[in-house]
């Protein structure tokens, strides 16, 4: 295996700029600090020997842990970013049922992929990961042992490739997520926001220097484990091996630890919806090539204007994207869904075709079909229960449990009033 050869420090040690110096003996107030407090810049090695003893006792049972596979570890950091620990593991089960390995998933094709990703948002990444399955396959199988060849695989940043090459291949590189941030901007008082420079290149220098040789999968992830479990946004600093040598537990400010940085505004965003009934089916279209839910299924719809309400809004939106003239039969209220920068307040409508036999086109079963789609590629009419079978954006989702879930007596509810 191939060592990245950036990564072995040579000549003499370098500190890394930008972080505090060590408080003084006593506090600015003149208070007397709490006695047993050790500098963690000159007791490295303890903090690392602290912290390796604390993850061998206390670190989770994951799935992905039992081989250390580069598969198994790949798709654990791509499904963890931004998911809550329970609900990736429940996502992993399944997916590694489904796509066991490197082969199967680049074989796959890709609506089985985005649809085994439902859930978890973010649907550019299992589209990568597809991709990056299939050039893994191209190039011979072999998934990549240097930091450079997991780099340039489809959708891996610096993080997730660090996180790889030494989880799945003990090479010696940290990896820095929020959870490392907040450990070590409290272990040595970082005092700016760390998604900012100087902060973050100071952290990422600290990351490094905290590596024991040898030792980087273990140390990497009992320094995540230890931020998920111990150092959380609520510290739990009794129980922490890393008390003695935090300099903001020393100070007092551990809540005040790490800086944050500006918050991206959330956007709210007013969009209707509407089911489209057509004797025991739905109508459903597959979103554009491009965008945030590219190449999803969907009910169709859009945003609300502001000279409309939404129920004009649900007929307009259908006559410009399937040219279908409907109308609105009955309301199925509102579902709310927050995304990262955004807030969508979804109004959902039980629609009819206004007069079914003016299409000219028809599916197999004498259904109309549009005569153009401007804001998809395909269009279906399915019925309610293979709505589980297509991947679809999450309040979608929620619309489709709302009415065809519980055996599906809502919808037949529906049907017995001719909708």
């Amino acid at each position: 295996m191939t060592q990245h050869s950036l990564l072995q420090p040579t000549g003499p040690r370098i500190e890394p700029e930008n972080v505090p110096a060590p408080p003084p003996a006593s506090t600015p107030g003149g208070a007397v600090p709490p006695p047993g407090y050790l500098v963690p810049e000159d007791h490295t090695d303890a903090i690392q020997t602290a912290l390796l003893d604390w993850f061998a006792r206390h670190k989770r049972a994951l799935p992905w842990r039992k081989r250390y596979t580069p598969y198994e570890v790949w798709i654990s950091e791509v499904m963890l970013q931004q998911t809550q620990m329970e609900r990736g593991v429940a996502y992993f089960r399944r997916w590694m049922e489904r796509f066991p390995d490197v082969a199967a998933l680049a074989a796959a094709p890709e609506e089985d992929v985005l649809h085994a990703w439902e859930g978890l948002g973010y649907y550019n990444r299992a589209r990568n990961l597809h991709k990056a399955a299939r050039r893994i396959m191209a190039q011979g199988g072999v998934f990549p042992d240097t930091p450079e060849g997991i780099r340039a695989l489809p959708g891996i940043g610096p993080y997730t490739a660090a996180a790889i090459a030494s989880i799945a291949f003990n090479i010696p590189v940290a990896c820095v997520d929020a959870n490392v941030e907040r450990v070590i901007s409290r272990l040595f008082d970082v005092d700016s926001p760390v998604k900012q420079e100087p902060a973050a290149s100071a952290i990422r220098q600290w990351a490094q220097r905290l590596l024991p040789p040898g030792k980087a999968r273990e140390h990497n992830q009992a320094m995540m484990e230890l931020g998920a479990l111990i150092c959380g946004k609520k510290a739990n600093c009794p129980q922490c091996p890393l008390e003695r040598f935090c300099t903001a537990r020393h100070l007092g400010i551990v809540h005040e630890r790490p800086v944050p940085g500006r918050r991206a505004p959330i956007v709210p965003l007013t969009v209707a919806s509407g089911v489209l009934f057509c004797r025991d089916k739905v109508f459903v279209q597959q979103r554009l090539n491009t965008g945030a839910w590219a190449r999803l299924w969907e009910f169709p719809g859009g945003r609300v204007e502001a000279d409309e309400s939404p129920a004009e809004a649900i007929v307009r939106e259908f006559r410009e994207e399937t040219g279908f003239a409907v109308r609105v039969r009955r309301s199925y209220g509102i579902i709310r869904h927050g995304y990262t920068t955004f807030r969508v307040t979804l109004h959902c409508f039980g629609l009819e075709l206004e007069d079914e036999s003016a299409a000219a086109l028809r599916d197999n079963e004498g259904r109309p079909l549009p005569e153009v789609l401007t804001a998809a590629t395909d269009c279906r009419w399915l019925a309610p229960e293979e709505l589980t079978g297509i991947a679809l954006p999450a309040a979608h989702r929620k619309l489709a449990d709302r009415l065809f879930s519980k055996e599906q007596k809502y919808f037949l509810m529906l049907l017995e009033h001719n909708l």
